[in-house]
């Protein structure tokens, strides 16, 4: 288990700008959907993104604390689109 406020730190560290949202899926706090906007996306591919976001969590992913994970990624100009 890990909380919104854990999660946003890990990815803030990788993403210092990143607007962060964690949804807890099932009422475990282990399946999460996480929403991620950040500058430090332009350029790169979807992959790439999903990519990024894995390794900003991968000390929870690879202790359990987060056992599955959805991923949006986007810019800032993508979410004012």
């Amino acid at each position: 288990m890990i909380t919104a406020e854990a999660v946003t730190t890990y990815i803030r560290q990788v993403f210092s700008d990143a607007a962060v949202t964690v949804i807890d899926k099932t009422g475990t706090q282990d399946h999460l959907i996480v929403r991620v906007t950040s500058a430090g996306f332009a350029g790169k591919n979807l992959l790439d993104r999903h990519r990024m976001v894995y390794q900003a969590l991968a000390g929870p992913m690879q202790d359990g604390r987060i056992h599955a994970l959805e991923i949006t990624a986007t810019t800032p100009d993508e979410v004012k689109t």
